[in-house]
């Protein structure tokens, strides 16, 4: 996905905007379906980022029609639910040695996240 995104400061939200609009960045993601639990009519997406703009994921997964469960901003489903956004993998450099470092981790498979049942051994 490619969108430009636009801040509005006053009121903490990000819109999908024209590429001419004044202030607006460049915003960038891949996404990977990996479970669509037909039953909750939910699925469950792999995104990679590759800019970091406010809100990003929220703000272009609604706009493409497809917002996150229990975003309350950005959303429509799940309302009172806590928002279904998880950082499964970050990678960073250590400041001093500079050595890639990987932390993966998983929520339970509770509530909103029992769709991780399915993919478990996924990864």
């Amino acid at each position: 996905m490619e969108d430009y995104l636009y801040k509005d400061e006053r009121n903490n939200i990000s819109k999908v905007v024209d590429k001419g609009k004044k202030n607006a960045k460049l915003a960038k993601l891949d996404y990977e379906l990996l479970v669509y639990n037909e039953v909750k009519d939910l699925s469950l997406l792999k995104i990679n980022l590759h800019t970091g703009r406010h809100h990003q994921i929220r703000v272009q997964l609604s706009n493409f029609g497809h917002s996150i469960f229990g975003d309350q901003k950005y959303g429509t489903r799940g309302q009172g639910k806590q928002i279904a956004l998880w950082a499964y993998e970050l990678t960073i450099q250590h400041p001093i040695t500079k050595e890639e470092m990987v932390f993966t981790d998983l929520p339970d498979s509770v509530g909103t996240w029992c769709i991780l049942k399915d993919i478990r051994d996924f990864k």
